[in-house]
């Protein structure tokens, strides 16, 4: 049975979408909006879907969601967020800027829209997470430059940040993300070299680690934080573990931690409420209930 069949045979005809990714196992997006499902009445299903990450499997995709009538859309995680993005039908004017999808919406007529929810997410659990930090404060250090690295420099510009500090472990993908997002109105991005991580934490406010580094089966995140301010917010996107090896350090040194698992449930809501139709609100109880699917 391929990954879609079995995908249809759990949806039982309902509408449904999924969480696309390679690999998708570690997602707890199905949590996620099946604890709205449930909260709501709604008879849907949220799934998950393996896709590799070739052009042919996400054309199948993308055939996938527009010839099955109870499709109606999915949420993309790595690889997919970019090479997505030439095969729908459009991409929403925020998505298009920061370069990244990570919302799929099929409209009644059949129409395959890309948009970027993660932006918001990010922003909201920050506001969550470390009330007091303000983005006018000081300088914020980005490790990473993929997908979710470009959603976060473009919520951190728009938000007001003075300078943002950009380190990856391949720098050109860096100064590509820096130059695509300099503000025009003379505010600095630096991008960084890798080996200098530790330094560049001198003075920062906050701190966000958009790297796979840390997560669970991938290497620890190897950065020193002795140069970090006590009094700097540390935020580390990845949710699988909900403690990572950083937000772990950091806690111990004193800063204010914000996991991944906040950006994961406010970024769903705008995909939710367009396939399913039901304005949501993320609450405690609902992350106590995906904070136990993790096992945390």
């Amino acid at each position: 049975m391929s990954a879609y069949d079995a995908l249809l045979a759990e949806a039982h005809g309902r509408p449904f979408a999924a969480i696309v990714g390679w690999p998708v196992e570690h997602s707890r997006s199905p949590a996620l909006h099946g604890f709205w499902l449930k909260q709501h009445g709604i008879d849907g299903y949220y799934g998950r879907l393996p896709v590799e990450p070739t052009r042919p499997a996400l054309e199948t995709l993308v055939a996938f969601l527009r010839q099955t009538p109870q499709a109606r859309g999915c949420n993309l995680t790595l690889p997919h967020k970019v090479e997505i993005m030439p095969l729908l039908d459009r991409i929403h004017p925020d998505a298009a800027r920061i370069g990244a999808v990570n919302t799929v919406i099929k409209h009644a007529d059949g129409m395959l829209e890309g948009r970027n929810s993660d932006a918001f997410g990010f922003l909201a659990a920050l506001k969550e997470g470390a009330p007091e930090w303000t983005a006018a404060a000081g300088p914020v250090v980005v490790l990473g430059a993929g997908g979710a690295a470009r959603a976060v420099v473009a919520s951190l510009v728009d938000a007001g940040v003075p300078e943002l500090r950009l380190v990856n472990r391949t720098q050109q993908a860096a100064i590509e993300l820096g130059l695509a997002f300099t503000p025009r109105d003379g505010r600095r991005i630096a991008v960084e070299r890798w080996e200098d991580r530790a330094a560049i934490l001198e003075g920062a406010t906050l701190l966000v680690n958009t790297t796979s580094l840390g997560m669970k089966g991938q290497p620890s995140l190897d950065l020193d934080l002795a140069r970090l301010p006590p009094s700097a917010a540390v935020y580390d996107i990845v949710y699988v573990p909900l403690e990572t090896p950083l937000l772990a350090a950091a806690r111990a040194r004193g800063n204010r931690c914000i996991d991944g698992l906040g950006m994961l449930l406010h970024q769903g809501r705008m995909g939710f409420e367009a396939w399913f139709g039901a304005k949501v609100a993320v609450s405690p109880e609902q992350r106590h209930a995906v904070a136990a699917d993790l096992g945390a």
